[in-house]
């Protein structure tokens, strides 16, 4: 009997028939898929995990003693653990599950804001960042007083980092960067960031929504204090995330959101709370989800980041070769250091009208200002088109991308 073939011996042709998604046609046209930065498709694995739960044994968790309830907690707080080992986290203390990305900032600017910023104090955000790691350090800054820096970018996307110790003041308190910029590709140079920061005592929370399902992430190697990710980036359903924060700010920091695990005792008198991790995660959790979110890390680990990531480098090489040659379109984001996301324009079309036109033809890509208006402002455009790739995608993608740019060119007249 022959041996069957492991993740890391399947093709990437074999690997693409995970995804039932992809299968489809748009308009008439097989889908292209290239919003991956927005959300990745479920292989067919996470799917068949998502059934099992509900058809086997969907019931709440941590409360119940009969059996199904028993069985669900054992599975949902298994995911705990999976995502320890993908991120190298500590202790499962340290794992908190969210709604997500933003949910997980939201928590930090919240609950680190209220016991640690107080008037005349600073946060340190950098030019790249989504609306997601701005607005809530703007709400908690006006709340209590405190002010906002921004590290600056380049013309290519790239953070300059020459002020930054001037920047890292006696004022300031926590540092706030993406890892992977979701409008521009950028990878950003964390580990100095990070260094840089601690040599002053200054935490550092990491927007990981862009990295994790493209790069193996070691939070202890990084020495990050907070890193935040989502399911949904990572091939997992939408409406869970982590928030990976080091055990000691997990300790002092309040509540975030009360009710449900988050409680130890209640009385009229007062409350005590729960330790780590429930302390922050009240309520019902998105039990499905998170069983779904730990198939997808099974997936990709056994897929093996470093083998997707040179995939993805490789698509992201011939699509960026092929953007550069068609006359009109101009890349935005250049950085020497880049995940798989294009972003570009073509003279005299609007993004809005080239995701259209692109739609038509079955081509999926993001238009607009992707939640990250100050670059867009800094570097002088209202919005981009953005094609963000997988490993899940094929040259034939990269071709129908092209095709649709040249369509689009055709209407406009340009």
């Amino acid at each position: 009997m022959s041996a069957q073939p492991t993740a890391l011996s399947r093709s990437w042709e074999e690997v693409r028939a995970d995804f039932p998604i992809l299968a489809q046609s748009i308009h008439g046209h097989p889908l292209a898929y290239l919003d991956t930065a927005a959300s990745a498709q479920m292989p067919q694995q996470v799917i068949d995990r998502l059934v099992w739960y509900h058809s086997t044994l969907h019931s709440n968790v941590h409360r119940g003693v009969h059996t199904l309830s028993q069985r669900a907690t054992q599975a949902f707080e298994d995911v705990r653990l999976k995502v320890k080992n993908l991120l190298n986290a500590r202790s499962l203390k340290e794992c908190i599950f969210t709604g997500g990305t933003t949910d997980a900032i939201n928590l930090v600017a919240h609950s680190f804001g209220k016991a640690f910023l107080k008037e005349g104090d600073r946060v340190l955000l950098s030019a790249l960042e989504h609306h997601a790691n701005i607005v809530p350090w703007q709400r908690i800054c006006e709340e209590v007083g405190a002010s906002i820096d921004v590290i600056p970018i380049n013309d290519r996307g790239e953070l300059i980092l020459d002020g930054l110790d001037d920047l890292l003041t006696e004022r300031t308190r926590i540092v706030g960067v993406n890892h992977v910029s979701n409008a521009l590709g950028t990878v950003n140079p964390i580990e100095e960031i990070i260094a840089r920061a601690h040599a002053r005592d200054i935490p550092v929370l990491i927007d990981g929504a862009q990295a994790v399902a493209h790069m193996k992430v070691d939070v202890q190697a990084l020495d990050a204090d907070f890193y935040a990710f989502s399911s949904h980036k990572l091939c997992g359903p939408t409406g869970i995330g982590v928030l990976y924060g080091k055990e000691h700010w997990l300790e002092k920091m309040p509540p975030y959101r009360s009710g449900g695990d988050m409680i130890l005792n209640v009385s009229w008198e007062g409350t005590t709370y729960n330790g780590l991790p429930h302390k922050f995660e009240a309520g019902t959790p998105s039990i499905a989800a998170g069983v779904g979110m730990g198939a997808a890390i099974d997936y990709l680990q056994e897929l093996g980041f470093e083998r997707i990531a040179a995939r993805e480098a490789e698509l992201l090489d011939k699509a960026t070769e092929r953007l550069s040659a068609i006359p009109g379109v101009r890349l935005i984001g250049t950085a020497e250091h880049k995940a798989s996301v294009l972003s570009f324009d073509i003279e005299g079309v609007h993004p809005h009208d080239i995701g259209s036109i692109l739609d038509s033809e079955g081509v999926a890509i993001r238009a607009g200002h992707h939640c990250a208006q100050p670059v867009m402002t800094r570097l002088g455009v209202p919005a981009t088109a953005r094609a963000s790739f997988a490993f899940y995608n094929d040259d034939q993608d990269i071709d129908r991308l092209v095709a649709g740019i040249y369509s689009v060119k055709e209407i406009f007249g340009v």
